[in-house]
């Protein structure tokens, strides 16, 4: 849910109570605060001057704390991906308030109405942001990318980089853009095909208040800008994961697809919102068939990211393969610093092992401990994402009571069967038990409380 739409502010309250149910973070200890402030004072005097580069920042219009810039430059038949990554690690250090505030935080928490920063304003919006108001200090990824998009990490070191401009998804063109943007996240996405990966890109959620009194629920589908973007910032963790596992250290994303009892849920999702899944066709193959601006494919898109069995970060362990199922590959985060803990430690590990260097003692005794760490807080961050759904399906639905709907079951358990709504992108229980899954029956909902974040129905058909 990454839009809702309330001017009279009728959510605020729901909004406030799912802060304080998972103690999201309102504002920075004073200490902390004082050591951005103090941080983002500090010298950039170890950086190499890479301000002639062409870089530019591609993001939401309304961001302002910018992970990553971007140049590309053509090298034969193969493309140079320079990927500036905010140098966090220069303005943090082990064991001062920055960095013990962030290990408590683990990432930045999302709220439609706001958000719950990793680091403090001072530098996450300010001095370590690639914004495109002065030198910014960097650590700049380079990625050889091949015509059949196989990537390779060509360089890394620390500079200062000047962006020329920051480009915004919603207005951007593609002649605002380096040469061969369009082409390298074209042979990305081509090397996916090929690995068969299954990486799921839905629409956003948002929901709006309109002028009767209600809720309602709209999708808005990934522009191409956004999964162009994406595209580069994959190419760029892909190449530094072959790295990292090739010198035998590093973390790594990890995560098995969806199981058996999943898919079936799936299948009867599917069934719900009309589409035709052949029997012989994987998810992977039918997914690839999908449409975010249909509304049906959009829910269903939604669908398959909730079905998931979740991702977690191991570290490199001897004789074992850390593989992402989604992304067909051996995967890490290192792209947004400013927004996970997890990515500072992989980026000062990158760096060296791309320059023949020890990885650091701090980076390789942090790989040890931020699974466990990343783990909670990307727990609390689901848990504030489905209170949010929760949310706003009970704000939809509100005022709807007695109304009957038709429903699909996907799955039983003790509380009854879980239904998907054929007509909304809805997913509740019905005290129905002489169901199997598969089954489509008729429902009444008798409860819709934004309050209580609480839905229910009964079965009558």
């Amino acid at each position: 849910m990454k839009a809702l739409h309330d001017p009279d502010r009728l959510l605020t309250q729901g909004l406030a109570e799912i802060r304080g149910q998972f103690k999201v973070p309102e504002q920075f200890p004073s200490p902390v605060t004082a050591a951005a402030q103090a941080a983002a004072r500090c010298p950039i005097d170890r950086h190499a001057d890479r301000t002639a580069m062409p870089f530019v920042t591609l993001d939401p219009a309304s961001s302002t704390d910018l992970d990553q810039a971007l140049a590309i430059e053509a090298a034969g038949a193969d493309l140079l991906l320079h990927y500036a990554i905010a140098d966090v690690g220069w303005f943090v250090g082990s064991g001062d308030p920055l960095d013990a505030e962030a290990w408590q935080r683990g990432e930045t928490t999302y709220l439609p109405d706001g958000k719950a920063g990793l680091y403090p304003p001072q530098l996450a919006e300010a001095a370590a942001s690639l914004l495109p108001d002065g030198p910014r200090p960097a650590v700049i990824f380079t990625t050889r990318v091949a015509p059949d998009g196989a990537v390779r990490l060509e360089a890394a070191e620390r500079a200062l980089i000047r962006s020329r401009a920051k480009l915004a998804y919603e207005t951007v063109r593609d002649d605002d853009l380096p040469a061969g943007f369009v082409e390298l996240a074209r042979r990305i996405a081509a090397a996916e095909d090929h690995r068969g990966a299954a990486r799921v890109d839905p629409p956003e959620q948002e929901v709006e208040h309109d002028g009767d009194g209600h809720f309602t629920l709209r999708f808005r589908p990934l522009l191409p800008s956004e999964t162009r973007n994406a595209a580069l910032s994959l190419a760029t963790n892909l190449a530094v994961a072959d790295a990292l596992y090739r010198a035998g250290t590093g973390l790594f994303r990890v995560m098995a697809g969806p199981d058996e009892r999943a898919i079936g849920r799936l299948r009867h999702t599917a069934r719900a919102f009309g589409l035709a899944w052949p029997a012989e066709a994987s998810l992977a193959q039918f997914e690839r068939r999908l449409d975010p601006a249909d509304p049906r494919d959009a829910a269903f898109m939604l669908a398959v990211r909730r079905a998931g069995q979740g991702a977690s970060y191991v570290p490199y362990r001897a004789g074992t393969v850390p593989w992402h199922a989604a992304m067909a590959a051996t995967y890490c985060h290192c792209t947004a610093p400013l927004r996970r803990l997890a990515d500072r430690y992989v980026v000062e590990a990158a760096l060296a092992v791309a320059n023949g260097r020890a990885v650091p003692e701090a980076s390789t005794q942090a790989f040890e401990q931020l699974g466990a760490v990343m783990g909670r807080s990307g727990a609390r961050s689901a848990q504030v994402e489905r209170a949010v759904v929760d949310l706003a399906e009970a704000a939809i639905l509100a005022g709807r009571e007695g109304e009957l709907f038709d429903a699909v079951v996907t799955d039983l358990g003790e509380n009854g069967a879980r239904i998907q709504l054929c007509a909304l992108p809805v997913v509740a229980r019905t005290t129905a038990h002489a169901v199997t899954p598969g089954a489509q029956i008729r429902v009444r909902l008798t409860q819709a409380d934004p309050t209580r974040r609480a839905v229910r129905f009964e079965r009558v058909a």
